[in-house]
C-alpha cells in the first residue's frame, strides 16, 4: 500500500468473539466511506477470507453497497462472519510427522490488498485482532482499529461496545433467577464470561442484587463465601446468588481452562466446581447457570448501537484524515485516537480501588475476601 496515494478503496474485518454491535461498525464504516466516494469490501471469517480463498464462492471479499448493510444497526453478530482461529501471526502448519509449526501469513494478507486494490483497513476486533492490525500496520497498511469485546478488557478506552448487552441481559437473568431462588431456598451459582477480567461479573452483580460477586482481581476464601450465606441464612433471608467470573479462583488456587486453542485458553469450570463445594459446606441445594455464549448474542442495547456507529464514523474520518496505526477510544464526551500499539500491552482489569468495588462493598456484596466481612 502506498500511503501517498488517496484512499480509494477501503476493507473492514471482524475478528475474534462475535459481539451485539459489530453490524453496527460494518454500517457506519460502509457509509461514511461512501459518502467520501470510496468503494467498501468486507473480509469474510476475520482474515479466514484471504487465507483460504478457495474456501469461498466470492474468493474472500463482499462488496458494501448501502443495500447490504442496510437494517443491519439493530441485529446481532457480524454479516461478514467471524473467527478466533487461525492467527495470521501465528498461523498453525500442520507437518508431516505430526507436529504443528507456527507462521507469520501477514504478508499474504498485504498481496491481498494490493491484489484487490485495497488501499487501507479498518480492523474491528479484541486484543488479538488489534495485534494483527499493529503487525500490519508496521508492514505499510494504512489501519484503523475498532475495540471489540463483551469483556471490556481493552486499554485506552473506557468501554467497549458489546459490554452493555451483555451486562443488561445477565442483570436480567439474575431478576428471574431471584423468584426461583427464592422460592426453593437455594443457592444459585450463575458464571458468567469476562476472561482474566471481572468487569461483566461485577456490573450485572452489583445491578442484579447479587449477594456474592467472585472475581480474577480479588481471589476468594471460600470460608468467606459460605459465611456470607449462613448470615444470610440467621437473617431469614433462606437463599443466595453467586456470581462468578469464569476466571475466578480462590486464594492460592489456579484459574480453570476447560482446553486451548493456540494460545489462547479456553476458561470456564470455575461454576461448577463452586457449587458443588457451597451445597457440601453449607448443606443447601445449589443450582448452577452458565450464561456462556448467551452474553454475546442478541440485539445491541441502544448505547452500544451508539458506541458502534461513533466507532465506525471515527474509524473512517481517521482513515480521511490521514491518521493511522490508531485504535479509536471512547473518552467521554469525545471519540479520541490512541496509538495501537497503546492498547495491545496488557489487560484493562478492575481497579481495586474503583468507585464500583467501593459500591458494591459498602451494598454488603461480599466479594470473597476478609474486608467486606
Amino acid at each position: 500500500m502506498n500511503s501517498e496515494q488517496p484512499i480509494r478503496k477501503i476493507a473492514i474485518s471482524t475478528g475474534g468473539g462475535d459481539a451485539p454491535g459489530l453490524n453496527a461498525v460494518i454500517k457506519a464504516v460502509t457509509i461514511s466511506a461512501l459518502n467520501r466516494g470510496w468503494e467498501v469490501v468486507g473480509i469474510r471469517d476475520g482474515y479466514n477470507g484471504i487465507l483460504f480463498p478457495d474456501q469461498y464462492p466470492d474468493r474472500g471479499f463482499i462488496p458494501l453497497n448501502r443495500e447490504r448493510v442496510r437494517g443491519i444497526t439493530h441485529r446481532g453478530g457480524t454479516i461478514l462472519g467471524t473467527t478466533n482461529r487461525n492467527n495470521p501471526l501465528r498461523f498453525p502448519l500442520s507437518k508431516p510427522d505430526g507436529t504443528v509449526e507456527f507462521i507469520d501469513r501477514t504478508d499474504e494478507i498485504i498481496a491481498a490488498f494490493h491484489a484487490q486494490g485495497v488501499d487501507a483497513l479498518v480492523s474491528v476486533g479484541g486484543d488479538g485482532s488489534l495485534e494483527i492490525a499493529h503487525a500490519l500496520h508496521k508492514k505499510g497498511c494504512r489501519v484503523v482499529g475498532v475495540p471489540k469485546t463483551i469483556d471490556n478488557d481493552l486499554e485506552k478506552t473506557v468501554i467497549t461496545f458489546g459490554f452493555d448487552t451483555a451486562v443488561a441481559f445477565a442483570t436480567e437473568c439474575l431478576d428471574r433467577l431471584h423468584t426461583t431462588a427464592a422460592s426453593h431456598g437455594r443457592i444459585m451459582v450463575v458464571e458468567v464470561m469476562g476472561r482474566y477480567a471481572g468487569w461483566i461479573a461485577l456490573n450485572c452483580g452489583i445491578a442484579g442484587s447479587a449477594d456474592v460477586i467472585l472475581i480474577p482481581e480479588i481471589p476468594f476464601d471460600i470460608e468467606v463465601v459460605v459465611q456470607k450465606i449462613q448470615q444470610r441464612d440467621a437473617q431469614g433471608r433462606n437463599f443466595s446468588i453467586v456470581v462468578v467470573s469464569e476466571a475466578a479462583h480462590p486464594i492460592g488456587g489456579k484459574i480453570i481452562a476447560q482446553a486451548q486453542f493456540g494460545r489462547q485458553e479456553r476458561l470456564g469450570g470455575i461454576g461448577e466446581i463452586l457449587a458443588a463445594e457451597l451445597e457440601q459446606r453449607t448443606g443447601k441445594e445449589t443450582r448452577l447457570v452458565v450464561l456462556g455464549h448467551l452474553l454475546r448474542g442478541g440485539s445491541p442495547t441502544a448505547f452500544d448501537r451508539l458506541t458502534a456507529l461513533r466507532f465506525g464514523a471515527a474509524a473512517v474520518r481517521a482513515l480521511a484524515e490521514g491518521i493511522f496505526g490508531i485504535m479509536v477510544a471512547l473518552d467521554p464526551p469525545n471519540v479520541r485516537y490512541v496509538p495501537l500499539e497503546k492498547v495491545t500491552k496488557r489487560t484493562k482489569t478492575v481497579p481495586l480501588d474503583s468507585d464500583v468495588i467501593r459500591t458494591a462493598r459498602d451494598l454488603g456484596i461480599c466479594l470473597g475476601d476478609r474486608l467486606g466481612s
